[in-house]
């Protein structure tokens, strides 16, 4: 699958210090570890709807964690996929008559157009589902071989406690992964399962619905077992960060996590796991259930400058919860003309220690509001009349872009 085109990164002018983010898994502060190349994995798209800001969060999330790791020294093997067949595309596609494939293909279009707005890095492999069969049906074949698969009709299903780390990933006890299981697109209550948590791993064939052949019958792949095969094969076990919205520690994470450790036979997934928080608007979490989105698509066609869009976002802690307002848009908006004619003289405040402070703070579990905060106070004190370094304006553009993503 075609991904979208990458922006130009300056170099900057200093390495940025080794990176640490937030493990799920731990619950605490890791030191993520690549060898020359780190190795990133997040959880792409559904597309049956275009780009809100829940998901634009998420990608510029990572985004910044693919750029310090830049500043640090690494090359970045960054993957990503598209879930281009699931129930959710099959039953909108349904609901506006139009084809699955057509509307796949029109929002996954949207999506890239909307990340190339946004600046963000594109991954190195950008995979679909449908493109993907038969890495799931070979990763299928390799759970089979371990006897953790079992036939429910002409399903197939992963028995989760095949893993013995299951649950780690999440931390959850099993009343928190009953409670938002069926929420999440699990069938606890379905009869003929070992236990309810089990997965799909294989869904047979329905009357009206895609499906592929495969050594087991036709049908399609169920969710997790997707990005498990597409992670395996471009990254590798033990890679060093797995990456997604919040909502998708369980089960989606979790059970990727259990799939491959055990076709892998204990071989980790992955080093750490990293959430973004969820963005609310009107009070409720962002989400296409409940209608409540702004879409990245709809302020671009309404002439909003994306960088306004990507300020708005970088303003809030990545793994925080917040809400989006229109006043936190409108002052985006405000700050980056002032910026701008700040940067237009040239000269400005010394550029070392900000620099210093931008790095640390992204190194340090992607702190972009203490990055920001960093060069808020530079382009105070140059406002304010310190034009002390000559070519500073362009020692700050070229942090703002490398660092932060922000082309001015």
């Amino acid at each position: 699958m075609q991904t979208w085109s990458a922006p130009q990164v300056p170099s900057l002018p200093v390495r940025g210090p080794q990176v640490s983010v937030h493990d799920t898994s731990s619950g605490g502060l890791v030191a993520t570890t690549p060898d020359d190349v780190a190795r990133l994995y997040v959880c792409g798209i559904t597309p049956y709807d275009a780009t809100h800001m829940g998901h634009a969060a998420t990608y510029v999330a990572f985004d910044l964690l693919n750029r310090a790791w830049r500043a640090a020294g690494h090359d970045v093997h960054y993957v990503q996929n598209v879930t281009d067949v699931d129930d959710p595309l099959l039953e909108r596609a349904t609901k506006v008559g139009v084809a699955w494939e057509e509307l796949a293909l029109r929002e996954t279009e949207l999506f890239r157009e909307d990340m190339e707005a946004l600046r963000v890095l594109p991954p190195r492999n950008y995979i679909g589902a449908v493109e993907s069969i038969q890495l799931v049906i070979d990763l299928v074949e390799k759970l089979r071989a371990t006897g953790s698969v079992y036939t429910v009709d002409t399903d197939l299903y992963f028995s989760v406690t095949a893993d013995p780390a299951f649950g780690q990933v999440s931390g959850w006890d099993r009343d928190q992964m009953l409670e938002v299981f069926a929420e999440r697109g699990g069938d606890p209550d379905r009869e003929g399962k070992k236990d309810p948590l089990d997965c799909v791993l294989w869904r047979g064939e329905r009357e009206g619905e895609p499906a592929w052949d495969s050594p087991f019958g036709p049908g399609r792949p169920g969710w997790h077992i997707e990005c498990a095969a597409i992670a395996l094969q471009h990254l590798g076990t033990g890679f060093d960060v797995q990456g997604g919205g919040s909502d998708l520690v369980f089960p989606h994470h979790e059970m990727s996590a259990g799939e491959v450790q055990v076709a892998e036979r204990g071989e980790a997934f992955a080093k750490a796991y990293a959430h973004a928080g969820m963005v609310a608007y009107d009070g409720e979490k962002m989400s296409k259930s409940k209608g409540n989105l702004v879409f990245v698509s709809a302020l671009r066609r309404s002439d909003v400058d994306p960088m306004a869009i990507r300020l708005t976002l970088l303003r809030q802690h990545y793994r925080s919860d917040w809400e989006w307002t229109d006043d936190l848009l409108w002052a985006s908006v405000d700050t980056l003309a002032s910026w701008r004619e700040t940067l237009a003289s040239g000269a400005g405040a010394p550029t070392r220690s900000v620099v210093d402070d931008v790095l640390a703070a992204l190194a340090d579990d992607l702190d972009a509001p203490r990055a920001l905060a960093a060069l808020d106070a530079w382009f105070a004190a140059t406002a304010a009349g310190d034009t002390t370094e000559p070519s500073a304006a362009q020692t700050i553009r070229t942090l703002l872009d490398a660092s932060l993503g922000l082309a001015l």
